[in-house]
């Protein structure tokens, strides 16, 4: 035991990685300056603070690795960072923005996103190298964060003015706060490589996406955030009505052979 104790000090004393751990806290000053925005009601602008920082959540970690300065300290850092600007931060805003409005039950379902996310950022530590690093167990909570926020760009793109006391955000808010401490299975793109040759038509189609992402940023950004919450679901229900339709062919199969062959009319 005092060996692994003296190990852990040597190794803090040797310090942190600075780039890497300096993205991830320019990630938690945008979730903190959310959440000072939406309580001043500048839900605008506390929305763009945090689509900033899932920017900066899927730099820190790349960059790590392609500089080889990756370690546990860096981790568990991200993990902190992550559940204040994708946890608290998105709660704050959907709780001024709209869920004030329904009291008790508002807060309530701010509360239970934030402790969704957490619990989905400690499934994620303890599940590191268990599951298949292609899909997440789970949404992934900047995949939730990056709904709410993308939501209050589009309401205020479409003219809405001030607070949205709607039931359809509470709902909203409830089940990306499930879907992100649920099973259901989403890509990771982490099999991605940008670096590597692709086909000329796979060039040609990132380019006219981006160009339509700049053309109508909101409607876009919300289009790829909601559709991505949705992606899990409705892969799961098509697998799932895929492998009923296998069992009911499977069934079907040996019913159909020992049907008597031929036609004798009685």
């Amino acid at each position: 035991m005092k060996n692994s104790a003296s190990f852990r000090r040597d190794r803090m004393k040797k310090g942190v990685y600075i780039l890497p751990n300096l993205i991830t806290t320019a990630n938690l000053f945008c979730g903190f300056y959310s959440a000072i925005a939406s309580m001043k009601g500048m839900y605008e602008i506390a929305a763009i603070t945090i689509l900033i920082a899932v920017v900066l959540d899927g730099l820190d970690g790349r960059i790590a690795r392609i500089t080889h300065t990756t370690s546990k300290f860096g981790a568990e850092y991200d993990s902190l960072c992550d559940l204040v600007t994708f946890g608290v931060a998105p709660a704050f805003l959907l709780y001024n923005w709209s869920l004030i409005s329904y009291g008790k039950w508002g807060w309530l379902a701010a509360f239970l996103f934030v402790v969704c996310g957490a619990l989905r950022l400690a499934r994620f530590n303890v599940q590191v190298g268990v599951i298949d690093s292609r899909v997440f167990n789970g949404l992934p909570i900047p995949g939730g964060a990056a709904v709410a926020a993308t939501a209050v760009l589009l309401f205020f793109f479409l003219g809405g003015e001030g607070n949205f006391p709607s039931l359809a955000v509470m709902i909203g808010a409830v089940a990306v706060a499930l879907f992100m401490v649920s099973s259901i299975k989403y890509y990771s793109f982490k099999d991605l490589n940008f670096f590597s040759r692709k086909p000329f038509t796979s060039f040609v189609l990132i380019v006219v996406i981006l160009v339509i992402v700049v053309a109508e940023p909101q409607i876009m950004l919300f289009t790829f955030a909601f559709g991505y919450s949705l992606s899990g679901p409705l892969w799961s229900i098509y697998r799932f009505g895929r492998k009923l339709l296998t069992e009911f062919r499977a069934k079907k199969s040996p019913c159909e052979a020992a049907r008597p062959q031929g036609g004798a009319s009685q």
